[in-house]
């Protein structure tokens, strides 16, 4: 036991010190600031004003209600400039050489087949404007539809009742009560979760993978197997490993809930107006109950010692990084399934596909916290895959170091499959 702690140690303190270990720990909240801080910097960029011009050939009257219509829409200035029909190409000519070079920012190209068919136009320098030409469109697809029903003979009140808009709120329900998360809310955890777990597990396995390969090339391993046995080895490896893997965790999930609980202080701290401070303290974030972070917790340190044994095997059985980085791939697809079928997992989390890759034990310890977050899972499923995946660490982790405990010291040509399953049985 006192040599297993000495190599974990070892392990835990020559990680710590790198570089690359200060600079990933680093990185991982400057990312995170970046997330809180870029819808600040959008918000205020969402709420400068825009001077648009509607190039009115309608002969009905519609271009000046419509006119009236976006001219209600916030921080936006309207001027509506009447047109014949045969002019509108040449005047839109004349009104692109002033988009960029003046306050104008585009303008909107309507006639009458603008209600008959459908069609308009706008051309500006910000059509790249996802809101912009979103809000624009909703505003448009409204007067139209007015301006029909109008002509059909419906009142104007009618109509204005007709396009009164339904909002659906979702809320998510657990275990018979009410939770107050969105559905939105409930997606952006899940997919956290998937991303904090991919990636945890497959860095921190590939550091195990690296640190055997290094090792065993320069014939330091000989050095430490002849004072304690390979297992030992292997295990104060992958729990040294582990160890740093939940430090650099326990940072990055502890500065992003101080950035979360404190965005709206950090939005004023960056000189950012009230109303994109406003905004994002009103953004919609996930709660995460306690449950939810030791079922993380649970399935992380589980599958990253499944796949960290898998990882050192697969190092003990190559010379060199290139062979390994050949080799390992057969385990980092086993990580990729999960991954490719997510989407499949958040649409229908009590799914076949869904049960399934939570009860697999090599898919399980993404699949299975990706549906806790977005559905409720039974207890009896959660109980059962966390049984069946610990089995399986038990059973890889002895089988890897039945083969780290022949191939650490084993140089040259790369074993067979005959050759391997003799290792495991010596």
């Amino acid at each position: 036991m006192h040599k297993l702690a000495v190599v974990i140690r070892r392990e835990f303190v020559e990680r710590v010190r790198t570089k690359w270990f200060i600079i990933g720990t680093v990185l991982g909240p400057v990312f995170m600031g970046l997330v809180i801080v870029l819808p600040m910097l959008m918000a205020e960029r969402g709420s400068a004003s825009r001077t648009v011009i509607v190039v009115d050939a309608t002969t009905e009257g519609f271009g000046a209600r419509l006119t009236e219509a976006v001219s209600r829409l916030p921080k936006v200035t309207v001027e509506r400039r009447e047109v014949a029909p045969a002019e509108m190409e040449q005047v839109a000519e004349q009104l692109a050489k002033d988009v960029g070079t003046t306050p104008l920012d585009g303008f909107l190209l309507i006639s009458d087949e603008t209600v008959a068919s459908g069609h308009a136009e706008y051309r500006g320098s910000n059509v790249s404007s996802m809101i912009d030409m979103r809000t624009l469109q909703a505003t448009l697809r409204a007067a139209v539809f007015a301006e029909r029903l109008t002509r059909e003979g419906v009142e104007p009140g009618v109509v204005g009742r007709a396009q009164i808009p339904v909002e659906l709120a979702t809320v998510k329900i657990r275990n018979g009560k009410v939770t107050g998360e969105s559905g939105e809310s409930s997606f952006f955890l899940a997919y956290a979760i998937w991303l904090l777990l991919y990636i945890a597990i497959l860095l921190y396995g590939q550091q195990v993978r690296s640190a055997v390969i290094e090792e065993k090339t320069s014939r330091v391993v000989e050095v430490l197997i002849s004072s304690l046995r390979p297992f030992e080895f292997l295990a104060g490896k992958v729990i040294g490993v582990g160890a740093v893997g939940l430090l650099q965790l326990g940072i990055w999930l502890g500065t992003a809930k101080l950035l979360l609980d404190k965005r709206e202080a950090v939005a004023r701290l960056l000189g950012q107006s009230n109303e994109a401070a406003t905004a994002v303290g009103m953004m919609a974030m996930p709660t995460v109950p306690i449950t939810t972070v030791a079922l993380f917790l649970a399935y992380f340190l589980l599958g990253y010692f499944l796949f960290a044994a898998m990882f050192a095997a697969v190092a003990a059985m190559v010379n060199t990084e290139a062979e390994a980085n050949q080799a390992q791939m057969p385990v980092i697809m086993l990580l990729v399934i999960p991954t490719v079928l997510m989407i499949g997992i958040l649409n229908n989390p009590d799914g076949q596909m869904a049960l399934m890759l939570s009860l697999v034990p090599f898919t399980s310890p993404i699949a299975m916290p990706v549906r806790w977050a977005a559905a409720p899972v039974a207890l009896g499923q959660v109980a059962g895959s966390l049984a069946i995946l610990g089995a399986t660490v038990v059973l890889v982790t002895w089988v890897a170091g039945r083969i780290y405990r022949v191939g650490i010291l084993a140089y040259g040509k790369k074993p067979g499959l005959k050759e391997l399953i003799r290792w495991v049985r010596e």
